[in-house]
């Protein structure tokens, strides 16, 4: 629902770049985090995605135009591609002529900063390419661009006071980016091995082989990003690599299999799980839900991600979906009998809500003109009444099991939603699962249907299991084992990692299960996945906490606190 279907089509220029300030038009709450914080990131060293986007043959296109009207064909271009990056909290870094070169993961941290570039980049082509259908029809001029994308390590140097930022590339980060727009053709997206490593199952892409790129030695593994892919989450995509066994969590689903059973005797639970990125909370739900305790219940499961907080019920309309069985093929005639007929086989009473589902599920209700007449605050009323109301009919039909994940990232509306859904809960056969990370901030502690799973690290036990599991039981690897536990501090998602990682440098040799070392004595590498995490965390910090972090950083991870106190 965030990303619209990529276009197919393209363009750029090679004309010497007309530096403009991005600062106007950055949106404020952005251009503020950014101002706040620049002191702090000066001088840091930061994993990004480079985009690089321009307009193909743009002088030829306009050369023969007036310039007024040349500046109204192209600037809806430019205004189209910074609000794509806007939207998924990149920076616009410069404004070149008739294109743009944006960063994510810097200056602003985001720990899915691959992921948003990729769907900025997919949002940029089709809204461009629906601008070029006006552009066509008023003026007979095409318009297309092309977008290149890479992943790297950038040292920020100096943000100036409009945004532009200064940075000091390392390797090869910006300059494949660039490579990658150039190459690309009109409506296409280009990325490298590194930005697919990172958003593998998150897009669809097309190999284009390796090709030889101008400065390097040896050819560059090129992709084309064809779509938005069928997956939104971690455990996703890690579902789809196969997942490691579970171990550790034996208390924690014994507290959750005990809600369950008060849930399904008609007192209503809710119980969330807290921990840190990565610590298994959605492997938690995921292993709940699927096991043999929640049969002949109706579940129905969704998750708030970090770029979806402007959208309105964002979760609530994926449950939607799931619930009616709609999908991306369906057209608004099927959605609607698909609605109706599932409202009609629950409850004949539910059919006035008709109006609120259609709308949530984006197909036109203009034949109620009762639903059109209604003010933004009574729409949002009924909508909140119709939710709930779905639900609790369900839950006499048959248990209802709800999962809403992240709900750090939360949209206001999808809240509102679930504190009417609290306030039902106690006489309803609902089992509500929920998780965040501790920052989340709610007022349900004191409901006495309310329960909390606090996830901390594995147990030693469970992560020496794991790297039994995973790596065996070769003399050869007891070194890198500790060193491994140390440097992962028992997260189950940082462990993953740091063995794929192993696997993919050639440090190991052999099969799961039975892998010895390929060299010895190995560096053990920060995961860019585990990093991003790391690197979103840091900046979510005060200013002055962050301070301390950095300069207790140098000192070590044990610091003395007479030491921290002097600092």
């Amino acid at each position: 629902r965030l990303v619209w279907a990529a276009a197919r089509g393209a363009g750029a220029v090679d004309e010497p770049p007309v530096r403009l300030s991005p600062i106007s038009s950055t949106p404020g709450y952005l251009t503020e985090k950014i101002l706040t914080s620049k002191s702090l990131l000066e001088g840091e060293r930061k994993q990004v995605t480079v985009l690089f986007a321009d307009m193909k043959g743009s002088m030829e296109l306009l050369a023969e135009r007036d310039p007024e009207e040349a500046r109204q064909i192209l600037d809806p271009v430019l205004e189209r591609m910074m609000a794509a990056v806007h939207r998924y909290e990149g920076t616009v870094n410069q404004v070149m002529g008739d294109g743009i070169m944006a960063l994510f993961g810097a200056p602003v941290a985001h720990e899915d900063h691959t992921v948003r570039a990729c769907y900025a980049a997919l949002v940029m082509q089709a809204a461009v390419q629906q601008y070029a259908a006006e552009v066509q029809d008023a003026y007979g001029v095409p318009i297309h661009i092309r977008v290149g994308l890479n992943t790297g390590e950038v040292v920020v140097r100096a943000i100036s006071s409009d945004l532009h930022m200064d940075y000091t590339a390392v390797g090869q980060t910006t300059h494949l980016a660039a490579r990658m727009e150039q190459m690309a053709q009109p409506g296409s997206i280009l990325v490298t091995a590194e930005v697919l490593a990172l958003v593998a199952g998150y897009v669809e892409v097309k190999s284009l082989g390796l090709v030889p790129i101008r400065g390097l030695r040896e050819p560059v593994a090129v992709y084309e990003v064809m779509g938005a892919g069928p997956m939104r989450t971690r455990l996703q995509v890690a579902t789809a690599r196969g997942l490691t066994p579970f171990m550790g969590r034996e208390p924690e689903l014994a507290t959750l299999q005990r809600a369950l059973e008060r849930a399904s005797a008609g007192h209503g639970q809710v119980v969330a799980s807290v921990g840190e990125a990565g610590i298994g909370k959605t492997r938690l739900c995921y292993e709940f839900t699927r096991s043999p305790c929640t049969y002949g219940w109706c579940i129905l499961e969704s998750s708030a991600t970090s770029y979806g907080q402007a959208t309105p019920y964002l979760p609530i309309i994926d449950l939607l979906q799931a619930y009616f069985q709609t999908t991306g093929h369906d057209d608004v005639d099927k959605i609607r009998e698909k609605v109706r007929g599932k409202l009609l086989s629950l409850d004949a009473a539910l059919l006035p809500t008709l109006p609120v589902f259609l709308t949530l599920l984006e197909v036109p209700v203009d034949d109620d003109p009762q639903w059109q007449r209604l003010e933004a605050r009574q729409r949002r009323q009924r909508t909140q009444e119709a939710l709930k109301r779905l639900l609790l009919y369900e839950s006499k039909v048959q248990p209802l099991l709800l999962v809403l994940e992240n709900l750090q990232w939360i949209d206001t509306e999808t809240q509102a939603f679930l504190e009417s859904v609290l306030e039902s809960l106690p006489t309803a056969r609902i089992l509500l699962l929920v998780n965040y990370r501790p920052e989340y901030q709610h007022g349900w502690m004191s409901k006495t249907s309310y329960a909390q799973l606090h996830l901390d690290a594995l147990p030693f036990a469970s992560v020496e299991a794991l790297f039994h599991t995973l790596l065996g039981d070769d003399s050869s690897l007891t070194p890198l084992k500790q060193r491994l536990i140390e440097r992962t501090a028992g997260n189950p998602f940082f462990l993953e990692e740091s063995v794929r990682t192993l696997l993919e440098t050639a440090v190991l040799t052999g099969e799961q299960g039975a892998y010895r070392l390929a060299r010895a004595q190995p560096p053990v590498q920060i995961p860019a996945t585990v990093q991003a995490v790391l690197a979103a965390r840091i900046d979510r910090l005060a200013p002055e906490e962050k301070r301390l972090l950095e300069v207790a950083s140098v000192i070590g991870k044990q610091v003395p606190f007479a030491l921290l106190q002097a600092v």
